[in-house]
């Protein structure tokens, strides 16, 4: 089942991007459900229908949703969220903002990718496709599973450890409420099978993300940081979506012509830089794109004879290799700068940082018994070299 997954600075019309390739493939026959994880939704006014936390059907091949990250925390959290509220409760907050205060750091995106699973998991569509929060959120929501799978993993163990020598004895002494064994059900439920699975979504060769852009230096710099950031954590990319794109007519008129020359090279500079991504381009509308038959002719103009389910390029991913100088990882990092990234490797785990975020790889049985030799950054791609303690100096 193929997922795309559309972002963007806020306002570049990626929400309108996400819907006219959502209404395009149900056209073309595909079983499709378009997703608003966007915290302010505007997925139900561009399709011009009342979208709910509930999927919703709005068309013959077409299903739309906004997920609600209480409705979902509610679903998929069950004792976790429980817990949270009696404990704030306890300390005197009023309910209405202890169910906010529930809604832990991350806990919106987490709730978020578990809907997208869920409904991957049904098998009722053929192509979902995510209208994601901008740029900065989504790098937060795709990268979560990694970040969040190591901070549980270590605050369940200690609290398991805790509490199965003080929750006997204290439960009878404190009047404090303390976790039982649902809440910890609940928790290895969500670490050991939902986050990985999750996981496996995000990295599949059939999920892609999608950048929507519009011909101005900011938004063309924040995607390309964005793309950087995503390689790290192996979330392919496969299309670049320029949008917002003058008509050629718009050179013969003097005072669009300075402005269809910027773009021009702007467009240019996009190719070059997401090479080898897909480039597609979307012309600026005359109105609004809103409503199904608006979205349709959208979708057709953006995407032509192509599929808007089709895996439009499929750049390189973290490989692991053997050659004459040994052991290699190599790792795709497009526009990463060398001077920024840092590379250690901590018992099994490889942890390459770029100066912003930072992740651990885990590395193969083989590789993991070996030392880091080296480790360079050429062509967009960070190569690290493995060999023997004390091999090579």
């Amino acid at each position: 089942m193929r997922t795309v997954l559309y972002t963007g600075k806020g306002g570049v019309g990626k929400t309108t991007t996400a819907a006219a390739t959502a209404v395009c493939a149900a056209e073309r026959g595909l079983r499709t459900l378009v997703v608003s994880t966007d915290a302010a939704h505007s997925l139900g006014d561009v399709l011009e229908h009342e979208v709910g936390p509930k999927p919703r059907r709005i068309a013959p091949k077409l299903t739309a949703v906004e997920v609600d990250p209480r409705v979902e925390m509610a679903h998929h959290w069950g004792s976790i969220r429980d817990y949270l509220v009696q404990l704030f409760r306890y300390q005197g907050i009023e309910e209405i903002v202890a169910e906010e205060l529930a809604l832990l750091p991350g806990a919106e995106e987490i709730t978020a990718l578990l809907a997208v699973e869920e409904q991957a998991k049904s098998r009722r569509f053929d192509l979902i496709v995510v209208d994601c929060a901008p740029t900065d959120s989504t790098l937060r929501l795709v990268t979560l599973p990694d970040v969040a799978h190591g901070a549980l993993r270590l605050l369940l163990f200690v609290q398991r450890a805790l509490s199965g020598v003080v929750t006997p004895l204290a439960r009878n002494l404190v009047p404090v409420p303390l976790p039982d064994a649902a809440v910890f059900a609940d928790a290895e439920r969500l670490l050991y099978r939902r986050l990985r699975e999750i996981r496996n979504r995000i990295t599949h060769s059939q999920t892609s993300v999608r950048f929507v852009v519009t011909p101005e230096r900011m938004v063309i710099d924040e995607a390309r940081r964005a793309w950087t950031d995503l390689s790290l954590f192996e979330v392919t990319a496969d299309a670049v979506i320029m949008n917002r794109l003058l008509p050629e007519v718009a050179a013969e008129e003097e005072f669009f012509r300075d402005w269809y020359r910027v773009q021009a090279e702007r467009v240019d500079e996009v190719q070059e830089l997401f090479a080898p991504l897909r480039l597609l381009r979307a012309p600026l509308q005359d109105d609004e794109a809103t409503g199904l038959e608006r979205l349709a002719r959208h979708g057709e103009a953006l995407f032509g004879g192509e599929s808007p389910a089709a895996v439009l390029s499929d750049p390189p991913r973290l490989r692991f290799t053997r050659g004459e100088g040994g052991y290699r990882a190599l790792l795709p990092l497009p526009h990463a700068v060398a001077e920024e990234l840092d590379v250690v490797k901590v018992d099994d785990d490889l942890v390459v940082s770029t100066g912003v975020r930072r992740r651990a790889v885990k590395l193969p049985r083989r590789l993991a018994a070996l030392e880091v030799q080296a480790a360079r950054l050429r062509d967009g791609e960070l190569e690290v070299t493995f060999g023997r303690a004390g091999a090579g100096r």
